[in-house]
């Protein structure tokens, strides 16, 4: 029995051809390019980054050979697991889907490391269709209508800010200088809103900096675009 538990443990039980390795190589190749094309297409403005890219790329052939080198070796595979978990990762992710991709190309890569080729082949095709029909949807971005005024009209600004969104925008902060001649107030709203009110009753810009004590108006999106 004790034999038995050492040679499942630490003999390999399936080594790889020559060709069966450039065979898995290729397949993730291929699918490590239809990858970043599908992260091409569903990507775009300051979202997308080519670094990041490439790099899918290549962690579907890195897990490849990870899965090659384990390959049926239980012991091996548990020494991996160990030595992986000590890896730290601090990549900031920009967008929630680059998660998916990641976990895309290490799925991936697995299937083609272990030469299981029609899985890697139709879970790529079913995830890149199911990408290119939801991965272009924009997300619902916040806008901060940031208002500097004279702090003796700050009570009409807040009134005319809610009559001019029809009640919708929200007030997050308000801000008063150490010497009390500026104040500075901010109103949260979303795209929908501020495009509907401005087909109303005209731009944004023009409806309060023309007004006697507003001294600017900015919006601010949360994803990082500013338009002022």
């Amino acid at each position: 029995m004790k034999q038995y538990l050492y040679d499942t443990l630490m003999l390999e039980s399936g080594t790889l051809t020559i060709q069966t390795v450039i065979m898995n190589f290729i397949a993730a190749g291929i699918v490590g390019i239809l990858i970043f094309i599908s992260y091409r297409i569903s990507h775009s403005g300051a979202v997308y980054s080519r670094k990041f890219n490439v790099s899918l790329i290549m962690l579907t052939l890195i897990t490849t050979l990870v899965m090659s080198v384990i390959g049926n070796n239980i012991a091996l595979s548990l020494g991996m697991v160990g030595a992986l978990s000590i890896v730290r990762f601090r990549t900031v992710i920009k967008d929630p889907r680059d998660t998916a991709y990641i976990f895309w190309c290490i799925a991936a890569g697995i299937c083609c490391g272990v030469s299981d080729y029609m899985i890697a082949g139709i879970g790529t095709f079913v995830i890149f269709l199911f990408l290119l029909l939801f991965g272009a949807v924009a997300d619902n971005d916040r806008i901060m209508v940031v208002i500097k005024s004279d702090p003796a009209i700050l009570e009409e600004i807040h009134k005319e800010v809610i009559a001019y969104f029809d009640g919708a925008a929200v007030l997050k902060m308000e801000n008063l200088s150490k010497e009390k001649d500026r104040a500075e107030t901010i109103f949260e709203i979303s795209d929908r809103i501020l495009e509907k009110a401005e087909s109303k009753k005209g731009p944004l810009s023009v409806a309060f900096t023309d007004r006697d004590g507003v001294y600017s108006v900015s919006l601010v999106r949360q994803d990082e675009e500013i338009n002022l």
